[in-house]
């Protein structure tokens, strides 16, 4: 029994535990006082925030240390540091002019723990709660409750439609490209997954998944995020300037402009300030769009984990069997799958007090979860990350197979938002 009971004391599993009780709070939302990251620090509310995150964050930290068996010595002045870098990230990516450009915490996490490691020595002492992968997979688990099945028909069926179609020849083209290019496997699948899904959090998730290097994972996030900055202002510009070729009724034009946003600019964020330029139909199709992207996290990342479970050592593939794919599976991502599912279900039977809101207060509190352990992730990985290790060589291949797999994304994105929304659906009068 004993021994039963030790092989879940492994992260994947151990994460998967102590995940349990943030999305319970995240599930009892509607009875709690709001718990949200603060935007303006002048207020008691704004710091009785803080101080519960932190506390939130702490008790996961040391319970997941305790269970893996790993020393808690030193764990809070360390933890200590890295939640006031990740809080500060977190506090900057709200105010609204830099929300607006699209740039994420995580982007400003990573920024400060690289200042943080470049110009300073770190010391001992602030290394205990240095664990980025840790801080990742909490994170995903946490993402899991905010994809909601509705979501998906929201959008109907053209715009589930163009979500699959796209992610599915962008990926691939991304990934060979990006291997024909000499990225390493892990990376390659991590960036493909940045370009063709949702930027950010499809990046992390599939890092998890593919085991990419900290380091790599930070650049790649690095890349979406300023990236997505001119993409913002170039997209409504774009089609200002094409789509009234291929389509004559402002209506589908507005439609196709905000399609061609919403699949082609890689955060959530940025698709809502770029398409709000091109109009109110195109910003609420991206949205929709986009929406429906994210959605396709888990089942990238699922197809992602299932291929690797199959391959051996020095990229051999193996006969696929039950076993296998269970041996190499990162369990983490049933966690992903199973918290999705289950506010999904909470949502469609109305067990939620506000089910038929737009937002939930539910998946809200699960996305200020996620938020926050990426942030403390990417703190981790910008404390370990030397400068010199990013402007290498084989990065800035990883750069020209991101802006390539770009590049071809918005061509294929504008065929695919022209044929269904400018042709199929006038055509099938949806």
């Amino acid at each position: 029994m004993k021994r039963f009971f030790k092989q879940f004391l492994v992260e994947d599993w151990v994460v998967v535990l102590i995940s349990l009780p943030l999305l319970l709070l995240a599930a009892f939302a509607h009875a709690l006082p709001k718990i949200s990251i603060p935007t303006d620090l002048q207020t008691v509310e704004a710091w009785r925030n803080i101080a519960v995150l932190f506390a939130l964050a702490l008790a996961v930290l040391f319970a997941g240390n305790k269970l893996l068996g790993r020393p808690l010595r030193g764990l809070l002045a360390s933890f200590v540091v890295v939640f006031a870098v990740a809080a500060l990230a977190l506090w900057v990516a709200k105010i609204p002019s830099v929300a607006y450009l699209g740039f994420e915490s995580v982007f400003f996490s990573v920024i400060f723990g690289l200042v943080i490691r470049n110009c300073f020595r770190i010391p001992d002492w602030l290394k205990p709660a240095v664990q980025g992968e840790f801080f990742i997979k909490i994170g995903v688990v946490c993402l899991g409750a905010t994809i909601l099945f509705r979501d998906v028909m929201k959008s109907g069926s053209m715009g589930l439609v163009q979500a699959c179609l796209v992610v599915a020849v962008v990926w691939l083209f991304a990934y060979a490209l990006a291997r024909r290019l000499k990225v390493d496997r892990a990376t390659a699948m991590t960036l493909s997954s940045g370009v063709s899904i949702c930027g950010v959090s499809a990046c992390i998730t599939a890092a998890g998944v593919a085991g990419t290097d900290d380091r790599k994972l930070s650049y790649v996030v690095s890349l979406v995020l300023i990236v997505v900055v001119p993409m913002i202002y170039l997209m409504p510009w774009l089609a200002a300037k094409v789509v009234p070729l291929v389509a004559s009724d402002p209506a589908v034009q507005q439609e196709i402009a905000g399609a061609w946003i919403g699949g082609t600019i890689d955060t959530t964020s940025g698709v809502a300030a770029s398409s709000a330029m091109a109009g109110e139909l195109a910003n609420s199709t991206a949205i929709i769009v986009k929406a429906t992207q994210n959605v396709l996290i888990g089942v990238v990342a699922f197809f992602i984990a299932l291929y690797l479970s199959t391959r051996g050592e020095g990229g051999r593939s193996r006969q696929p069997s039950l076993g296998i794919v269970w041996e190499k599976f990162p369990k983490f991502i049933l966690g992903f799958v199973a918290a999705s599912l289950l506010f999904s279900l909470c949502q469609s039977f109305e067990v939620f007090p506000d089910h038929a809101s737009t937002k939930l207060v539910e998946t809200g509190l699960a996305k200020t979860f996620s938020s926050l352990f990426f942030s403390l992730a990417f703190v981790c990985i910008g404390l370990d990350t030397r400068l010199k290790d990013i402007v290498s060589k084989e990065n800035r291949t990883t750069m020209y197979a991101f802006l390539g797999a770009q590049c071809f994304n918005a061509v294929v994105t504008f065929l695919a938002a022209w044929l269904l929304f400018g042709v199929a659906k006038p055509a099938f009068g949806l």
